[in-house]
């Protein structure tokens, strides 16, 4: 062991008090991980209870004759899968005996009928059940293993792990080949070169000293230097139990267990999370002032087979409690978000599954909400206790304050009461700049053609290559069609049109200037709200002319605004992948500088919820403030939730299910309190959110319902269930129940 003594920079943790340890502690994993405490939804799938292994202290492992079966057949896997799936889990732990084949005779006859060569064999079988037949995200725990293992775990699980528990040599592991301390670090190792996010601990009060527990600490510390790959580090305090060779073993002592935590905090990269299970310690949220910032996994279905005698904390009481101490109880995935957004640590087949779980922050989804969806949105949050930094921040705000990044991520970050509060912030901003009033645009939509050259991996609308499998057939309206959608618009009372479309290969810069000339030739008096940035741009290089040039040209037509669409994020990193061969950024912005000096108005949009982060959000909304106040010519501000059902980029795995509810609410708010005193009008849009969606928005900042949207046919594409058209009666209904008048407007937000 000597090679592996703690350096002496840490020697005076050994007798350091542990109050003064456990504040330096807290305070850095405060510094760290904020207010938000974690925890992971699971199931706990015991694949055998048999093992080769006789530690001291469990009761885990059992000799054959006390199992009905030496595995756990697939169908009751699926069985257990099935209802942590159907209780709101995201991950299936799978926990077993370390190779009770090399034992026990009994085993290796089970696996070698049904064809499996080890334990490992089948874990990796039951695991790609699970995970393709219940979408819940397998973490393995199969012990200490070779690289061969790892690497087939690695194809069928989202994160892998081994308590290394104590690098000394200890009577509680006599009889334990695997728990041999070479072999523990050996599996680290090999995990790390294999770049698997991977969960490790220590077991505290099995005869190892605190020395020997510094000397695990600084080993972990180093493998993860080296490779990067330790997620979380679990603190685990040793409960005697009966009939075990330890039963007459003193517990753990409280000041043992909680100076390892401390210690642990202290020693451990900042990277590592910090875990200690809550139902092995009668008051688990005390753990939080030691230095931890996670729960773990507990299971609303099943018991925690290691310890079986403790019993899960209700997660309400334990939300309660934390609340009490200030802190947010959140989900997560059994994927840390860290080896989700760092390339090379999932699997490419498992990927998709933990996208689908995951929200912007790559935590867990917190609802089944999704945007364009018919469910219902959650409630608001009800926990009382708001985080000092979200309330420093809200409290020195006033309308044009500029935020800056760090600010509006700690925004984007609120949770519990700092997200309801950043919400009443929102709204009390809204009623001071623009009143109680909730306006609307009575429009229609023209998407005039769907087919495109362009391959935006998000769209489901255009017809292209790669897309003829999606919704509808390639169509192309001729310009007296178009007229003529324009007549039956104004006949209904309409007073703009929105015209967009894909980029037909067949176009011209001319052809816009047609589409504006039929749009006059059906109305006069219309207002002519077309082209996305990315027409523009075409346009102009397909007339060989500069922006400000073509715009003139189309302004001149009859053109009045440009909506802000082809946005999509303002971050060409994201551009790349959702649509790398569209116009980048600074072209986007380009074409509403030019439109905003030749005197045509626009807005920003921002499609978000597919790929990208929090990051990208402030990057783009940034960008779009610096352009505001520059040019003064946007009119409002619309996010546009991204739909997932039906794009290619979901289909083909690589995209999130959209922003969660919470996550669309505060896009709202904080533009809402970002572009106060620039831009007025936040809108939110019913297509995306819905009816109840839409009215909790409007009590967020937004003051906006757009437009009635004849003929909305994007949204529906991607999968959106909200209809094609909302009249004025159904916009009275959704705006009733808010006690606050609702009123026409035209485009430019005059009153009507």
């Amino acid at each position: 062991m000597t090679s592996l003594r703690l350096s002496d920079t840490h020697a005076d943790l050994l007798d350091a008090p542990l109050r003064d340890l456990a504040a330096a502690a807290y305070e850095r994993a405060r510094s760290l991980f904020g207010y938000v405490v974690t925890y992971s939804p699971k199931v706990f799938i015991p694949l055998t209870k048999l093992c080769r292994d006789r530690c001291g202290y469990c009761t885990f492992a059992q000799a054959p004759a006390h199992v009905a079966s030496p595995y756990l057949a697939l169908d009751s896997v699926m069985e257990i899968a099935a209802a942590g799936r159907d209780a709101g889990c995201t991950e299936a732990l799978f926990t077993l005996g370390e190779r009770p084949e090399l034992r026990y005779d009994e085993a290796a006859r089970w696996l070698a009928a049904r064809g499996y060569h080890s334990t490992v064999d089948y874990v990796a079988s039951a695991a790609q059940m699970v995970l393709e037949g219940t979408g819940l995200l397998p973490h393995a725990n199969a012990g200490a293993l070779y690289a061969s293992e790892l690497a087939q775990l690695r194809a069928v699980t989202a994160s892998q792990g081994m308590m290394l528990e104590s690098l000394a040599e200890l009577a509680a592991h006599r009889l334990s080949p695997d728990k041999a301390p070479q072999r523990r670090l050996e599996t680290l190792r090999l995990a790390g070169e294999q770049r698997i996010a991977f969960t490790t601990g220590l077991l505290v009060g099995i005869g190892e000293t605190r020395q020997d527990r510094l000397d695990t600490l600084e080993a972990i510390r180093e493998s993860h230097d080296r490779y990067g790959h330790v997620q979380e580090v679990i603190i685990q305090n040793f409960l005697p139990k009966a009939r075990t060779a330890m039963a007459n073993a003193p517990a753990a002592s409280d000041e043992e267990f909680h100076w390892t935590i401390a210690a642990a905090r202290l020693i451990l990269p900042d990277s590592v999370h910090l875990q200690a299970p809550p139902n092995l310690s009668d008051d688990p949220t005390r753990l939080l002032d030691f230095g931890i910032d996670d729960f773990g996994g507990i299971s609303p279905v099943t018991a925690d087979h290691v310890n079986p005698e403790r019993a899960w904390p209700a997660l309400e009481v334990l939300g309660n409690e934390s609340d009490a101490r200030g802190f947010n109880l959140t989900a997560r995935l059994t994927v840390y978000p860290t080896y989700i957004e760092r390339p090379g640590f999932l699997d490419e087949k498992v990927r998709p599954f933990v996208l689908a779980h995951s929200d912007a922050s790559f935590l867990a989804r917190a609802d089944e909400w999704a945007s364009g969806s018919e469910v219902a949105p959650p409630s608001p949050p009800t926990t009382r206790s708001r985080s000092g930094v979200v309330s420093a921040l809200l409290d020195r705000y006033e309308p044009g304050y500029e935020f800056e990044p760090s600010e509006l991520r700690t925004l984007f970050g609120a949770r519990g009461a700092d997200f309801n509060a950043v919400v009443e912030l929102a709204d009390d901003v809204r009623r001071r700049l623009v009143g109680d009033a909730v306006s609307f645009v009575i429009n229609r939509n023209i998407n005039y053609t769907n087919v495109c050259t362009f391959k935006c991996r998000f769209c489901a609308f255009s017809k292209g290559p790669l897309s003829l499998n999606l919704r509808g057939d390639p169509y192309l309206l001729t310009l007296d069609e178009i007229s003529e959608r324009v007549r039956e618009a104004e006949a209904k009372g309409a007073t703009e049109v929105c015209l967009q479309g894909g980029i037909h290969p067949k176009f011209d810069g001319d052809y816009y200037i047609d589409v504006v000339a039929a749009v006059r030739a059906g109305s006069p008096s219309m207002h002519i709200h077309a082209f996305s940035a990315l027409e523009v741009f075409e346009g102009a290089r397909r007339s060989d002319q500069d922006l400000v040039t073509y715009l003139g040209r189309l302004r001149d037509a009859g053109l009045r605004t440009l909506p802000g669409t082809a946005a999509e994020i303002l971050d060409d990193d994201v551009r790349k992948i959702l649509c790398p061969d569209k116009i980048n950024s600074d072209q986007w912005l380009e074409v509403h500088r030019a439109a905003h000096s030749v005197g045509l108005n626009s807005n920003i949009t921002i499609m978000f919820g597919a790929v990208e982060g929090v990051d990208s959000w402030v990057t783009h909304l940034m960008r779009t403030r610096d352009l505001q106040k520059e040019t003064g010519g946007f009119t409002e501000f619309v996010p546009l939730p991204f739909v997932h059902m039906a794009t290619p980029i979901f289909l083909n795995g690589r995209a999130r299910r959209g922003p969660t509810f919470r996550e669309a609410v505060l896009m709202h708010s904080v533009a809402r309190l970002h572009y106060a005193t620039l831009i007025d009008n936040v809108q939110v849009s019913w297509v995306k959110m819905g009816v109840d969606g839409s009215r909790r928005i409007l009590q967020a900042g937004a003051n906006d319902l757009g437009g009635t949207l004849m003929d909305e046919n994007i949204s529906r594409a991607a999968g959106a269930a909200h209809g094609q058209e909302m009249d004025v009666d159904t916009l009275r209904d959704l705006v009733e129940p808010l006690g606050r008048p609702l009123v026409q407007r035209s485009t430019l937000y005059q009153t009507l």
